[in-house]
This record gives structure tokens, sequence and C-alpha cells, in this order.
């Protein structure tokens, strides 16, 4: 599965570059080197590169909780493994891109981690499951619609605020290519999402 080779390559990549300075300069994301110097290949290769093992089993764990989901509703929906690709490098891309034009000439400004494309994962999990529960900080059950919500406005708060070294504009657009890509790839999705939305398991 599609799921469990990113994620073994991943896990690889990232064990490679703990302690090396030299490797994670040449792989992350630094929109100076990308635009000044065309090298473009950092808007995939910074997905595969983590911070130290806590980055790297968060964001690992949490893409093999709802990607697993996501490659058998995909291959069973027709897009397949490619649609499921799309939907994970794209959203590392698309979630990319924003910091690509704001810190173009920032040499020092550099960015890691898969972050990006988990959330793309994830809130495509929420399109297709809107009531299925997700645990809030691993603990709290709450409905993957209503952690969407929280999540998004966590995302644009955070954001502006600036105190941690996390990527908060990464996470917030992640999740929105997670919810539109589907949708474009096939439109018919989006009628999958109202039906399941307006029918709450619980009330019925």
């Amino acid at each position: 599965m599609l799921t469990y080779l990113i994620i073994g390559t991943t896990v690889a990549v990232s064990l490679i570059c703990f302690g090396r300075r030299d490797l994670i300069n040449r792989l992350s994301f630094n929109s100076y080197a990308i635009l000044k110097r065309n090298e473009w290949y950092r808007v995939i290769t910074h997905g595969f590169v983590h911070a130290d093992t806590m980055h790297l089993f968060v964001n690992m764990f949490t893409f093999w909780s709802f990607g697993v989901y996501m490659e058998s509703i995909f291959a069973n929906a027709g897009p397949g493994q490619w649609g499921f690709m799309g939907l994970y490098f794209g959203g590392m891309i698309f979630s990319s891109l924003y910091d690509l034009i704001k810190h173009r000439d920032n040499i020092y400004y550099q960015s890691i981690g898969a972050s990006g494309a988990v959330s793309a994962v994830l809130f495509s999990s929420i399109l297709f499951d809107p009531w299925g529960i997700i645990l809030l900080f691993a603990v709290i059950p709450v409905p993957g619609i209503v952690f969407g919500v929280l999540y998004l406005i966590y995302c644009q708060y955070m954001a502006k605020q600036s105190a941690d070294n996390i990527n908060h504009n990464a996470h917030f657009y992640g999740a929105i290519y997670g919810m539109v890509f589907p949708v474009l790839l096939q439109p018919s999705f989006i009628h999958i999402f109202f039906d399941r939305l307006t029918h709450i398991p619980w009330l019925s």
C-alpha cells in the first residue's frame, strides 16, 4: 500500500537526516533557494525530513491513522493510487505556496515536515466521514466536522501569533486542499459529504 511505502520512506530519510544539518539544509523548504536557484525539488523533499522523533512520530501516526482509510476510498471510488498520490503530494505542494511567496526573499527561512500533506489526508477523511470520531489532543473524542472547524480556527489564530516554530499556515492550507482536491477530482464526492453531514449517526 502507498501509505506504508510513504511512511517507510519518510522514516528512513528522517532518521538519516537526524543530526545532519547539511542534509536538512539541502532538503528543507527554502523559498529563496527554490525561486532564486531553481531548486524546485525542495517542495517535495522537505516533506520527508523531520526535526526530531516526536515530530516524525506524530506526523506518521496521524498519516497512518487516516491514510489507509483514504487510500481504500480512492481505490474503490475511482481515482485510485494516482488520486491518492495527488492528495498527499499535492497537499504537500499546495500547503507550501503561501510560504513560497511570503518568504521568497528570506534566505534563512526553512521549513521541514509532512504536516501539510498529512493535514490534507486528515481533512479528506472528514469529507467522507464528517461524523467520524477524532481524538482531540489524542484523548477527547470529537466528531470530525467539529474537529475540522476548531482546527482551522486554531491554525489561523496561531499563525497570527507566530509564538512557536510550527508552520500553522501549512496545516491550514493543507487542510483546505484536502477538502477541495477530491471534489475537483470527482465532483460527485460533494454529494457524499452533504448526504453524510445531514445524517447524524446517533440521531438516526
